[in-house]
């Protein structure tokens, strides 16, 4: 388990970089929702997606 949230922290980690070189606020919403859902989720496919498609929402909302 250690592994995987050393995995998510640097899966986060660049995401917020690509974030600020100026990507879709959606695209990143996604990616880091994404980790998000995998993490919590031990890794299933249903919360990857889920965290994915929540994420995306919410980067598609902020302004």
């Amino acid at each position: 388990m250690k592994i995987a949230q050393r995995f998510a922290l640097i899966a986060v980690t660049a995401l917020m970089l690509l974030s600020v070189e100026g990507c879709s606020s959606t695209a990143v919403g996604a990616g880091v929702g994404a980790v998000g859902g995998a993490v919590l989720t031990g890794g299933s496919a249903a919360g990857t997606v889920g965290g994915a498609v929540v994420g995306g929402v919410i980067g598609h909302e902020m302004k």
